[in-house]
């Protein structure tokens, strides 16, 4: 087992419980039940207050401000007393709740109902950040139909998009969301697939072409066949994985759990100390009982232990929004170690479809070269072969009738065209027929020191001409390496293919470093030789064949992956577009996340630095603890939430 699947047995978690009440709320923020108990405890405090001022029975404001404890701090002592007796913890929730109950037993109920009020609203909105973070992502469903036009065999008719199964024909017209993942059986359209993919540039379908639900028909009619149900499409796969991801916490995350567990006690205890000691030695009882309730309350590691999970949870929710799903906290810390940048090269640098780069003809127009080679390629299903076939498609070139055609294996193909035998195929073709290449050698050997693949076309006595297919890198790749470099990371190919091609595609595109010839268990070991070279390596790849490599990898990103459970499954983050860009776009991510994360860390630490000892030395009042705490946590949590909208530069 891989150090890295070892941390993550210790470390993966299922996503944290939250309040029920937090889940899936998408209504106005003073409708949330928690901050609506909050307000109502505000309000009862001022009542309280406000009728205390005139000569009227103590019992009067106290009875005020006791409904006002009851209503504010219904959730919150319900959290902290499952928690206690369901996981035999003391929490930050009992700390308050003793807080709360020395004030009144001190008579100060103003202070008592204080302490609640601030305490519930911070809590409320916290719980409300990240129902608001769940809701957003979740709103991506939003893009998709209620209703869908299913084709029948006679007609068709008006379904619910819900009640859509695999293998059901479906009609898309122009201006129209589709309501769940399909193939198109016929028509051609521009789509918008920003919501699953993150790319804003619409996307050229046609026949035979996967699309994605909540993605929009901007153009033509489609006729699409369901490959999934509404339950399992893109959107569904997109939310499920990030609302899981979320409550998979960091390592940082994990630590202030456990100090958290052990810290809070250990205040209890002080508190309790403080109450009872001084009071034996000569000290005022109600002084030190006073220091105690503050204490409680001004040692409370509230800030400290949200400094991490909103960040961690915003920044997740961001990229699932940017159609990059990171499945956990751990994986984002993890991003933030990275030194160098391993990309695979076929379909992930280039687009792993060859095309015709050059024709040369030697004796007639090109155009007739083209057609005579591809009316003999057109029976082939070798990647090159249908590359030439699609270029003299793409030219308007009429295929020709053929007689005889035969493939040789791994060499090429033949058949008669008017009553001529033409042979398609590599160098080693022609000279295993003992034809010279004649002036052909010279523009072979520079087209091969290009990472051309050459292919020949001629008769059983001479050479025709010749066409140079690559598999051209893609127009982001340069941008993307270019990002990374001005990151300051190592940029490093990896890729079975063979060293000349690799090396012309990694000049092209500024890469570093170029390994080669490369089998997915030499993957494997080129991975560790990096990261024993330069530091932890993320490995960029299809998700599959390099699955390996990703799993060994201190992050793996899986590219290109929207609509293939596979990918997704197979990498730590999965990026769900074919723009390399994104990688650079995640690691900013991750560098910004660690940096609030830390800010919040250090900032909490002052706070408790400077509450703790004036709670000890009797310099702070109930009411200046908990207006110091709770403001503290609050800017704990909007400090946090500027990763949702930061400039990632």
């Amino acid at each position: 087992m891989t150090q890295k699947n070892e941390h993550e047995e210790l470390h993966k978690q299922e996503v944290e419980d939250r309040d029920e009440d937090a889940e899936g709320f998408s209504g106005s923020w003073y409708a949330f039940p928690p901050i609506r108990n909050a307000l109502i405890a505000g309000a009862l405090l001022s009542i309280g207050w406000l009728v205390s001022l005139f000569k009227v029975p103590a019992y009067i404001p106290y009875a005020i401000y006791g409904l006002g404890i009851l209503i504010g701090a219904y959730y919150w002592v319900r959290e902290g007393w499952e928690e206690f007796i369901e996981e035999r913890e003391v929490g930050i929730e009992a700390l308050m709740a003793f807080a709360t109950l020395g004030a009144v037993s001190l008579g100060q109920w103003f202070e008592a109902t204080f302490l609640v009020f601030l305490y519930a609203g911070a809590e409320s909105l916290e719980e409300y950040t990240f129902a608001r973070t769940r809701t957003a992502i979740r709103a991506l469903l939003d893009l998709v139909p209620e209703t869908a036009t299913r084709l029948t065999e006679t007609d068709e008719e008006k379904v619910l998009a819900k009640d859509l199964k695999v293998g059901d024909l479906f009609l898309v017209r122009p201006g129209e969301h589709i309501p769940t993942d399909g193939e198109i059986l016929e028509g051609a359209s521009s789509l918008n697939e920003a919501a699953v993919t993150g790319e804003s540039v619409p996307v050229e379908k046609g026949i035979g072409e996967g699309v994605f639900a909540g993605t929009i028909n901007t153009t033509g009619v489609l006729k699409v066949r369901a490959t999934t149900s509404f339950a399992s499409n893109s959107l569904q796969k997109i939310i499920q994985i990030v609302e899981e991801a979320q409550g998979v916490k960091s390592t940082v995350q994990r630590w202030i759990d456990r100090f958290g567990r052990r810290y809070s006690p250990t205040v209890l205890v002080g508190a309790i100390f403080m109450l009872f000691v001084p009071s034996l030695i000569g000290g005022n009882f109600t002084t030190w009982a006073i220091r105690a309730v503050v204490l409680l309350v001004a040692a409370a590691p509230c800030a400290l232990v949200i400094s991490t999970p909103v960040a961690v949870s915003a920044a997740i929710g961001r990229a699932g929004r940017e159609g990059v799903l990171i499945k956990g906290g751990v994986h984002l810390e993890n991003l933030a170690k990275i030194r160098v940048v391993a990309f695979d090269k076929t379909g992930t640098l280039t687009r792993g479809k060859p095309i015709v780069t050059d024709v040369f003809s030697y004796d007639e127009e090109s155009q007739s070269l083209l057609r005579v080679a591809a009316s003999v390629e057109r029976f082939s299903e070798h990647p090159l072969a249908t590359a030439i076939v699609e270029r003299a498609r793409a030219e308007g070139i009429k295929i020709t009738d053929i007689q005889n055609f035969q493939s040789l294996t791994g060499a090429g193909a033949k058949a008669q065209i008017e009553g001529q035998t033409i042979y398609v195929g590599s160098p080693g073709l022609w000279n295993q027929l003992g034809i010279s290449l004649g002036r052909g050698e010279a523009e072979i050997a520079r087209l091969q020191a290009e990472g051309k693949t050459v292919v020949l076309v001629g008769t059983d006595v001479r050479v025709q001409g010749l066409f140079a297919l690559r598999d051209e890198p893609r127009q982001e790749a340069r941008r993307a390496i270019e990002q990374l470099h001005r990151m300051r990371f190592k940029v490093a190919m990896l890729t079975g293919d063979n060293a000349r091609t690799a090396k012309a595609i990694a000049a092209e595109l500024g890469i570093d470093e170029v390994r080669a010839d490369l089998k997915p268990e030499d993957k494997v070991q080129a991975v560790q030789q990096l990261e024993q070279h330069y530091g932890s390596v993320a490995m960029i790849g299809d998700g599959i064949n390099d699955a390996p490599a990703l799993a060994t990898a201190t992050v793996g990103l899986a590219m290109g992956t929207a609509g293939t459970d596979a990918a997704i499954e197979a990498a730590d983050i999965a990026l769900m577009g074919d723009d390399p860009s994104k990688v650079a776009y995640v690691l900013r991510l991750a560098k910004a996340s660690q940096h609030i994360s830390f800010q919040n860390i250090v900032f909490s630490i002052l706070v408790l630095a400077v509450l703790i000892p004036g709670a000890l030395s009797g310099r702070l009042s109930i009411t200046a603890a908990v207006f110091a705490h709770e403001v503290s946590e609050l800017l704990a949590i909007a400090n946090g939430l500027r990763i949702s909208r930061k400039r990632l530069v």
